[in-house]
């Protein structure tokens, strides 16, 4: 359990499992690329853009709202552990806090204090965008210079209807973000249960539950009507997606 508290770098599986997923992702035009300061998410980032066609000598900018969750006397220790203290507490496991610790509800706090930065961010570089073309003032649209939708040829499990394709051929923003396993289960349920993400209908909700495997892949397209970034829609394209790990002896990192 490394928690915050357990700060390693990745393994030699490690690497090679984020060195796949930005082979995964290097036809990816990203605007943005944001991360956990903590050094395996560091690292995993670092190895995604290095592999990445467009993006090799984009920012990488680290928060500490994108670290893993806190598992406070648990951290360094094996997992059975903390089984045994949420067994002894009562409680399932996922849902057990150790002395400590972040709870889930401290831990989406953090989630959705960062996914409303984004929101932010990407409404105030819309409008940069829009003022700049309102002084050329030629009139003309164009999606020069604009991210496509970056995952058509990678992501399955949902029909795009007409919206959403246009939305994903026109993004004003395409941002990467690494983060950890069970920080990232919570900020999905964020987004399922308070701002009702559409889901791929072949999704199962054992899988909305579970822990992402290392470097999985999850892509959500999100539109603001009128720019009001408190209404946000959002469809899920793909969830913890790992087919560029299918050759790899996979282990825990």
């Amino acid at each position: 359990m490394r928690g915050q508290g357990v700060d390693e770098p990745l393994s030699a599986t490690g690497f090679r499992q984020a060195g796949a997923a930005g082979i995964f992702l290097s036809n990816v035009k990203f605007t943005h690329v944001f991360s956990s300061d903590l050094l395996r998410a560091k690292q995993t980032a670092s190895t995604i853009i290095e592999k990445n066609k467009f993006c090799k000598d984009i920012v990488i900018q680290y928060d500490a709202r994108l670290r893993e969750r806190k598992y406070g006397i648990a951290e360094g220790r094996p997992l059975n552990d903390l089984k045994a203290m949420a067994k002894a507490a009562g409680e399932q496991c996922p849902l057990f806090t150790p002395s400590g610790g972040e709870t889930l509800d401290e831990v989406r706090a953090r989630a959705k204090d960062f996914f409303e930065f984004l929101c932010q961010l990407s409404i105030e570089e819309y409008q940069k965008e829009q003022a700049v073309q309102d002084m050329v003032g030629n009139g003309l649209e164009t999606l020069e210079g604009r991210p496509v939708f970056p995952l058509r040829n990678h992501c399955s499990g949902i029909e795009l209807n007409s919206d959403t394709d246009r939305a994903g051929k026109m993004l004003n923003a395409n941002i990467l973000v690494v983060s950890h396993g069970a920080y990232m289960r919570n900020w999905f349920g964020y987004f399922v249960l308070d701002l009702k993400c559409t889901l791929p209908s072949t999704l199962k909700k054992s899988q909305l539950s579970s822990v992402s495997p290392n470097t999985g892949v999850s892509h959500f397209i999100i539109n603001f009507e009128n720019g009001d970034m408190n209404k946000p829609e959002i469809n899920c394209t793909c969830l913890n997606q790992n087919d560029h790990l299918a050759d790899m002896n996979t282990e825990k990192v």
